[in-house]
């Protein structure tokens, strides 16, 4: 099932509330669409970038969405799928006048990888990097790029860590199980409703259903990589069934399923009717350029 999707214009979200445009709703492998990216809208507004996927700058100037407008990128792990268009966005910011100042968050490493800020100063460090001509972006005692390494810790004891804190919206990160790479979910709440982007996760993820039980987003992202049934690497993404069971956990308003691959797509039916032995809510497949609004819980 390939899919070539082109937005034209601004993305088709409200004026008002909290709602995240699918961006990138692809995984690691060419089949026709961007890798994960999610605008996240304030009363309309593009404030956050979370995940950074191949495509994802050729989708912000589709949208019309300059990156030096935005308050944050956020990065739920440094897979080349979430992470390969960082520099190209950076560049892109790097032609506003004046000069753009961007946070950037991301999972330390654990003691097992490089962190977030090891990982950019591989790629942007004025000695070594491999694209050391953007080092300005770090330069001075106060850097452009404002980096945090987010504490991934313990994924099956995890808590929310609060990023950002405005008038209008709240950041969190929740740590969550990916294999042994450092990974994060993220938390949007503004206005009474909430949008919970889960990232990449496996079915040992458990701590993330606790630590948001009954937290009834208005909407909650999923990642839908692998179809049900054995012979999958259970380790790095849940199977619809564990996606289904985490939705019903949480109470989710609506349930988007990104981070699409083909071998999920192709058994979709199948992993639908897992999904709803725990989930019984709305369930969307995203595509790249879709708008989903977090309503309030009723």
């Amino acid at each position: 099932m390939m899919l070539a999707v082109l937005m034209a214009g601004a993305l088709a979200c409200p004026a008002s509330g909290l709602a995240v445009a699918v961006l990138g709703s692809g995984g690691p492998i060419a089949e026709g669409r961007a890798g994960p990216a999610y605008l996240v809208h304030i009363a309309g507004r593009p404030r956050l970038l979370i995940d950074a996927g191949p495509g994802a700058l050729l989708r912000l100037g589709e949208a019309g969405v300059a990156p030096e407008r935005l308050d944050a990128i956020a990065l739920s792990h440094l897979h080349v799928d979430h992470a390969g268009d960082l520099p190209a966005i950076l560049k892109s910011a790097n032609f506003a006048d004046p000069p753009a100042r961007l946070a950037l968050f991301g999972p330390d490493g654990r003691g097992l990888f490089p962190g977030t800020r090891q990982h950019v100063m591989a790629l942007l460090g004025e000695q070594s990097g491999a694209y050391r001509y953007l080092a300005d972006w770090l330069a001075g005692p106060q850097p452009r790029l404002a980096i945090t390494d987010v504490p991934s810790g313990d994924p099956d004891r995890p808590h929310e860590t609060l990023l950002v804190d405005w008038p209008d919206y709240r950041l969190s990160a929740i740590a969550v199980h990916h294999g042994v790479v450092p990974a994060l979910a993220f938390v949007v709440r503004s206005g009474g409703a909430t949008a919970v982007l889960a990232g990449d996760q496996s079915e040992f993820s458990a701590g993330f259903d606790a630590a948001l039980a009954a937290s009834r987003p208005g909407l909650l992202i999923m990642h839908h990589a692998i179809p049900e049934g054995p012979g999958q690497p259970r380790g790095l993404h849940r199977p619809p069934a564990r996606i289904g069971a985490a939705a019903a956990v949480l109470q989710a308003g609506q349930l988007v399923l990104s981070h699409n691959m083909k071998r999920a797509l192709d058994r979709q039916d199948e992993g639908l009717a897992a999904l709803r032995q725990s989930y019984a809510g709305p369930v969307s497949i995203a595509v790249d350029g879709a708008c989903y609004a977090a309503s309030p819980p009723q």
